[in-house]
């Protein structure tokens, strides 16, 4: 059983940055893919960012393609999710996922199917 914990979130203005960072436990963290996903208020939970398990494949999802960066420290079960250029409609709770792959290390998860566990989540908000 894999816990994540995530932190880093909070309030800031539009053109603003935070920095997520996502602590894995209970599992071998360099076996699981992981990846960012975050819920707007009445909306589904939908795909931000994703990474392979050793950290040379990322994926972003369109509208936070050269904002957002996703990275992870495989020495201290740790992701991070750098936002840069925040705008209004980033506001969300961001939510840190972990899938296990036992075949290709080389393939970041976009699907939210594809992961096992999730975090609690933490609350972004951005005014403008």
């Amino acid at each position: 059983q894999v816990q994540l914990v995530e932190s880093g979130g909070g309030l800031v203005q539009a053109g603003g940055s935070l920095r997520l960072s996502c602590t894995a436990s209970g599992g071998t963290f360099n076996r699981y893919a992981m990846g960012w996903f975050r819920q707007a208020p009445g909306r589904e939970r939908v795909f931000v960012a994703g990474i392979s398990r050793r950290g040379g494949i990322t994926s972003y999802t369109g509208s936070v393609k050269d904002r957002f960066t996703i990275s992870r420290d495989n020495a201290k079960n740790t992701i991070c999710l750098q936002m840069n250029s925040l705008k209004p409609e980033d506001t969300a709770v961001y939510y840190c996922a972990a899938g296990l792959i036992t075949t290709n290390p080389s393939v970041a998860l976009a699907m939210d199917y594809e992961y096992s566990y999730w975090g609690q989540g933490t609350q972004v908000t951005v005014s403008s």
